[in-house]
């Protein structure tokens, strides 16, 4: 997996505490937490890692995309980096990820952060991200525009079916300008593909077992990717786990209040 890490350069300042890796949610990317990821390596003195799923921002492209899948990336991540017990946080997607990280190999997880998501229900929003993806595999930008005009471009394609502006523009963020001419970063084809039901869903395998280590679900007041009505539940397979929800927060909780996000998690860390 691609990744960026940040790392305190003062011996002083470094943590012999485990280090904290992060993914992002579908169809994101590191870069969505470039911000946060050094607000925590700052605070905490931790190395922090956010990294790029298969299928998304720099990683590698292949036709195989589910939940299983990504946690094995996980664990090669960790063998590669010699960590041999990290924080674990994943949002939406990234969250499910790191779940099932926990369940196949709960040895390697320090602490489980799981941002707006659930292993059991599935927002409602859901729905709509085939029509997304569908859109997005037939656009075509004319290679002469300017980054800004093919953005502007590919935005009044998207906006029908995309009427939220917030949603366009995280969209965007993954249009490249390469040699052969405007492409997403993203493999369209394979998410497309893979999306019902490997990603839509979350698998309960026979391989998984309880994770019996501390785990925190963050939700957003707003969305119901989380709902407090499946806490119980979850806890059948988390049954070391918190539940909070941050208030006025949407399904991206930590860009939508960022502040009361890191406070949450640094009091949950420690």
């Amino acid at each position: 997996m691609a990744y960026t890490s940040f790392q305190q350069t003062g011996p002083e300042k470094i943590s012999k505490e485990p280090p904290v890796i992060i993914m992002h949610g579908l169809m994101g990317s590191k870069t969505n937490w470039k911000s946060l990821g050094k607000a925590i390596n700052a605070k905490t003195g931790r190395h922090v890692y956010t990294v790029d799923a298969r299928n998304h921002g720099d990683s590698p492209h292949t036709s195989q995309f589910c939940y299983p899948l990504l946690a094995k990336d996980i664990l090669f991540f960790l063998e590669e980096h010699s960590i041999s017990k990290a924080v674990l946080m994943g949002h939406s997607m990234g969250g499910r990820a790191v779940m099932s990280v926990a369940l196949m190999q709960p040895s390697v997880v320090d602490k489980l952060f799981v941002l707006d998501v659930s292993p059991l229900s599935i927002s409602k929003d859901i729905s709509t991200l085939p029509r997304f993806l569908e859109i997005m595999q037939r656009i075509e930008v004319p290679m002469h525009l300017t980054m800004q005009e093919a953005r502007k471009y590919t935005d009044e394609i998207l906006r029908p079916a995309v009427p939220d502006p917030s949603i366009r523009q995280f969209l965007l963020t993954n249009l490249n300008n390469t040699e052969e001419g405007y492409k997403w970063r993203l493999n369209i084809e394979a998410i497309a593909n893979n999306f019902n039901p490997f990603i839509s869903t979350f698998p309960i395998l026979d391989e998984y077992e309880r994770y019996e280590g501390e785990t925190a679900f963050i939700g957003g007041e707003l969305s119901d990717y989380l709902r407090r009505e499946d806490e119980e539940a979850i806890q059948e397979l988390f049954p070391h786990s918190s539940f909070h929800y941050i208030e006025r927060a949407g399904h991206w909780v930590h860009a939508d209040k960022p502040n009361e996000f890191l406070k949450l998690f640094f009091s949950l860390l420690d």
